[in-house]
């Protein structure tokens, strides 16, 4: 799908008539990785790390249309989509869907006589080519802390002096129901200031600016981001080094602090799990 359309290709299988995926598709499986290896003055290389690349999934798919009027609004239908980038999507039995966003690279060619007699039938494939290799689910998982709130009284009987933390702290249960691993999403709404962010094996994101009552942070881990509510800059609040880490595949437990808070100052981390490969 792109943003003036989505193309189903499953209708004719659902419909008898439109879009339709055949078998033969490629690309779903295990993105390609470039490894990077150290050579010294001896025998053999020492592993460095991978980067994982650019995916190419071909598609072949056949249109079934009323007649040739039908069949010339159909093809230019699929040429609006393919036009600039769009989403290509999968969706499970249960209603999750996992998406990346690919462009055309090539196919779409076609042999007349062959895969069409511009009448009202027509094949072709589709080379797609997806930027982020990973798939990306639907499904948004978001946790919550909440800030401080009103306390029972203090010695009531004897005073009206009440007691209340002043500190926004505890752990986030985290669930990444993908097998790679997820970039989350901060937003920290005010008051409060000191924000931390601690994930499961101790790496840190320490942001030591403050935030009124009216303002908030948003800290994007993917893009590498830290902006307040009116999309300013507020990297530089950062303290020195930050891990802009990951939510692993999995079940883990994080940690996170605002200080200085009242019932209004909240805490609130999303991401959405991805996955390798689809079937």
């Amino acid at each position: 799908m792109s943003g003036a359309d989505t193309v189903d290709l499953n209708e004719i299988d659902e419909l008898g008539i439109g879009f339709q995926a055949k078998s033969g598709v490629t690309g779903l499986g295990l993105p390609p990785v470039s490894v990077q290896w150290l050579e010294g003055a001896g025998d053999g290389a020492v592993f460095r790390g991978t980067r994982v690349q650019t995916r190419d999934i071909d598609i072949p798919i056949e249109i079934l249309a009323l007649d040739r009027g039908d069949l010339q609004a159909k093809l230019s239908r699929l040429a609006l989509v393919l036009a600039g980038g769009c989403s290509l999507v999968l969706q499970d039995e249960d209603g999750t869907q996992w998406a990346t966003d690919v462009w055309r690279v090539g196919g779409g060619e076609y042999t007349y006589g062959g895969d069409t007699i511009g009448k009202n039938e027509f094949q072709t494939v589709l080379t797609l080519r997806a930027g982020d290799p990973y798939f990306t689910s639907s499904q948004q998982q978001v946790r919550t802390i909440s800030g401080a709130g009103t306390a029972a009284p203090f010695l009531s009987a004897l005073v009206t002096m009440t007691v209340a933390p002043s500190q926004a702290i505890g752990s986030i249960d985290l669930t990444n129901t993908g097998d790679a691993p997820a970039y989350p999403v901060w937003e920290v709404r005010g008051p409060g200031d000191h924000f931390i962010a601690t994930s499961p094996t101790g790496e840190v994101i320490k942001w030591n600016g403050t935030l009124t009552s009216a303002q908030k942070l948003v800290i994007d881990t993917r893009k590498g981001t830290v902006t307040d509510g009116t999309g300013a800059n507020r990297y530089d609040l950062l303290d020195t080094a930050p891990r802009f880490w990951t939510v692993e595949p999995g079940d883990s437990t994080a940690g996170a602090s605002l200080s200085n808070t009242t019932s209004a100052s909240q805490i609130t981390c999303s991401w959405y799990p991805r996955k390798w490969m689809v079937i």
